[in-house]
């Protein structure tokens, strides 16, 4: 496990061969003791134009006022389905989905706008949740992003009949809320962005398996956490 320092000097190297954006993400971030140091080491660093990351939201709202006082300027946050049931199946922890909601709103109180939502969908298991959790946050200050389901780390086995592609979960949604392609916001955007006609509020997909985006990829990944102990180094 890299400490604070080492992390910080690894992105000080990046940031001079140009990289601007970090984003700190999982496992989850939050498990790291005093995150926030780490947040607030990294913001101050000369060249970082954008710090975000990326958590479940099952940590105690309270967190999200001192990780923006570190100087944290975007986040996302992972929500599979609405529903406590289909939640828990998804991400194999007890932990209801009212209390994810919860930090979504808080976070959006807190300036976190727009604040993104990450949603994997997998066959036969969250299906039915794609229109719940679209017309939930067709709203101006959060903007859904739909996954492919991949295996990593798991089975590995890449058993595409767990995969739902990205063309169909847009044909799922536009059939209820007609949707427009929107251009991306920069070259080597992971998502497809598009906007609900209606609204012109954005959503997208992350085709990550039926359309591969690695030639134009733009992102290179260093790992915090590498298992639940390293919390207690």
């Amino acid at each position: 496990v890299l400490t604070f320092e080492e992390i910080t000097r690894l992105v000080r190297i990046f940031s001079s061969l140009g990289t601007r954006k970090i984003r700190l993400t999982g496992g989850e971030p939050f498990m790291r003791r005093d995150l926030e140091t780490l947040v607030t080491m990294i913001a101050e660093l000369p060249g970082i134009e954008d710090l975000a990351m990326t958590t479940n939201g099952s940590f105690p709202v309270e967190r999200i006022d001192s990780i923006k006082a570190a100087g944290l300027a975007r986040m996302t946050v992972s929500l599979d389905a609405l529903d406590d049931e289909t939640f828990m199946k998804m991400n194999d922890r007890e932990v209801p989905a009212a209390k994810v909601l919860n930090w979504i709103d808080h976070a959006i109180q807190a300036g976190f706008t727009p604040l993104k939502i990450n949603m994997v969908v997998k066959r036969g298991v969250n299906v039915h949740s794609i229109l719940p959790i679209s017309r939930y946050f067709n709203r101006p200050d959060t903007i859904l992003r739909f996954i492919e389901f991949m295996d990593v780390g798991s089975s590995n086995d890449w058993k595409m009949d767990e995969v739902v592609p990205a063309k169909e979960i847009l044909q799922i949604v536009h059939a209820d809320m007609p949707l427009e392609a929107a251009p991306p916001n920069y070259p080597g955007e992971v998502a497809n962005r598009f906007r609900y006609k209606d609204t012109g509020n954005e959503v997208g997909v992350i085709a990550s398996v039926t359309m591969p985006f690695c030639r134009g990829c733009t992102r290179a990944r260093l790992c915090l956490l590498y298992t639940s102990d390293a919390a207690d180094e």
